[in-house]
């Protein structure tokens, strides 16, 4: 089996690991599913699937949830952390939103300076709408297929070798144009920032369902 089937026959989809911490979080935060949905504009019904791992969320809502829970996106993440290992292999899930594809962190929690991320995109996927980041740049290298990244308006076509870097705070998106699937290493700095993801439950909203 090539490395691509391996991927997507191993790999969680839509909201799996992420959409249950979402949950926790809105339930230690005291909050309800309907007073999230409309804060973050989403609907009801959309935010329970997304909390059960049911669909898949684009990286502007994922980001408009976590506005709205008061949670750090990078707190989300499971980290490669091999103590007695340096050698990260194959990076471990990621789900930083986006639809139709898959994605993995290559880079251990400890690392301060950097965050690498590798995503495989299928035909049409991407980040499903423009969003921006906590992070000062953010380097973009095609390994293969093609990508189509906009930043701030400005549409560029990456091919396979093809690399960009902008602000991580400029808004973007991006999408695989091409008819099979596509590669990308990404590399932001400094790491997205992150946070307990149970702090002290805040007095607010109305009792979670």
């Amino acid at each position: 089996m090539d490395n691509t089937a391996s991927e997507r026959s191993g790999s969680s989809s839509g909201m799996q690991l992420a959409g249950p911490r979402l949950r926790g979080i809105r339930q230690d935060r005291g909050l309800t599913l309907a007073a999230v949905a409309e804060s973050a504009g989403v609907t009801k019904g959309f935010l329970s699937l997304a909390e059960r791992g049911k669909t898949q969320v684009s990286v502007p809502n994922l980001l408009r949830i976590c506005e709205v829970l008061d949670v750090q996106l990078g707190s989300l993440f499971d980290y490669p952390d091999h103590p007695d290992e340096p050698v990260v292999h194959g990076g471990t899930a990621l789900e930083m939103g986006g639809e139709g594809l898959r994605e993995f962190l290559l880079t251990p929690s400890h690392e301060t300076h950097l965050q690498a991320m590798r995503t495989i995109l299928e035909p049409g996927g991407g980040s499903g709408g423009a969003y921006s980041l906590q992070a000062d740049s953010i380097f973009a290298l095609v390994i293969r297929g093609s990508l189509e990244l906009v930043v701030d308006g400005t549409p560029r076509h990456l091919e396979s070798g093809d690399s960009l870097t902008f602000p991580a705070r400029s808004t973007h998106e991006w999408s695989n144009p091409g008819p099979v699937d596509a590669e990308v290493v990404w590399v932001i700095t400094p790491p997205l920032p992150r946070q307990e993801l149970f702090p002290a439950r805040k007095k607010r909203g109305t009792a979670a369902s």
